[in-house]
């Protein structure tokens, strides 16, 4: 048993302001595929022009780091694919950073009111 619960951000490269045009609205179930295929707990998905927020559940035997690289992997990989102005905009299509941190600490609230402050930046 666990509860190990986690807020996620990472950007495009150079954080531009692509995830728009239908790209946000196909970024959505490739993460929720990702997110299930992996046994974690999807508990939400924001995604903004040029950055992407999920909190998660996460087995701590598997790891974030390994859930974050998956979804990145994954959606990079069917995004470019669909959508072929990522490819001739971007060298690859996610920073190699993000962003992590327990939410253990920090209501439920808290976060969602940081989230919707980031909306329309």
């Amino acid at each position: 048993m666990y509860s190990c619960r986690y807020h996620v951000v990472w950007c495009p490269k150079y954080r531009r302001a692509v995830l728009r045009d239908g790209i946000d609205t196909r970024l959505v179930p490739l993460i929720h595929a990702a997110v299930e295929a992996n046994d974690a707990e999807l508990i939400e998905v924001s995604v903004q022009l040029d950055h992407v927020h999920l909190r998660v559940g996460v087995d701590p035997q598997f790891g974030i780091h390994r859930l974050v690289k998956q979804i990145k992997a994954t959606s990079s990989r069917v995004l470019r694919e669909e959508f072929p102005s990522l490819r001739s905009r971007l060298p690859s299509l996610w920073t190699n950073s993000y962003f992590v941190a327990t939410t253990g600490g920090v209501s439920r609230s808290a976060i969602e009111r940081y989230i919707e402050s980031q909306e329309g930046r």
